[in-house]
């Protein structure tokens, strides 16, 4: 096996690595914090206010910081969670925390989108806020959900090479460290090509899930 073959092939599995678990941490985290989100604001289920508030604000605040300044931000925290603030686990950090907000944006927008109709049906029937979001608002936007889903892992897809700038591995790692300061042409283009690779698959797997649970409804 030729060196630039298992650079590339080592590189490419830290991005998806680091991708796989921030989308899983973003998915844990995200959801029900849109669920939040949209319950609690004015005239919903669990209207709140002043939590409501809160949580926009912590939302607004991280999604407006520019991803290559929250790596730099977050560096001590990176290293309190994981013992260091470089390498691919520790690019993880980072890549969550940006994800977690987009993804409850998204989950947001996703329920918001639900029939108000269906609701009141259900709080007619004497549902409990909690039997609302698991029954009602979460089976009927799930489409729109994991089309969430397939957007904050595309965008990861992209968080990860710019966390390679700093030595977070996976293929921006590679993309610098040897297209651009070795003059290697070759895997910049090789590193390019890969990540579009790996964008259009997520996508395609994305649409595929989200077409099957459509016609599911």
């Amino acid at each position: 096996m030729s060196e630039t073959l298992q650079l590339l092939l080592v590189s490419t599995w830290q991005t998806i690595y680091m991708v796989l678990i921030s989308t899983l941490i973003a998915t844990v985290l995200g959801i029900p914090l849109g669920v939040l989100l949209m319950v609690t604001d004015k005239g919903q289920i669990l209207q709140n206010d002043i939590l409501n508030k809160i949580l926009s604000t912590i939302v607004n605040i991280f999604r407006s910081i520019p991803f290559v300044i929250l790596l730099i931000v977050l560096m001590p925290f990176t290293r309190l969670i994981v013992g260091t603030s470089i390498g691919t686990t520790a690019a993880i950090v980072p890549l969550s925390v940006a994800a977690i907000p987009f993804m409850g944006r998204l989950t947001e927008t996703a329920l918001r989108e639900v029939d108000r109709g269906v609701i009141e049906a259900a709080q007619a029937m004497g549902a409990s806020p909690f039997q609302i979001v698991i029954k009602v608002l979460i089976p009927e936007a799930l489409p729109s959900i994991v089309s969430g889903i397939t957007i904050t892992a595309i965008n990861l897809i992209g968080y990860s090479a710019m966390a390679g700038v700093i030595g977070g591995g996976g293929l921006g790692d590679l993309a610098v460290r040897y297209g651009y300061q070795r003059f290697m042409i070759d895997i910049m283009l090789w590193t390019v090509a890969i990540l579009i690779a790996m964008v259009q698959l997520t996508q395609l797997i994305g649409d595929f899930f989200v077409r099957r649970l459509s016609r599911n409804r």
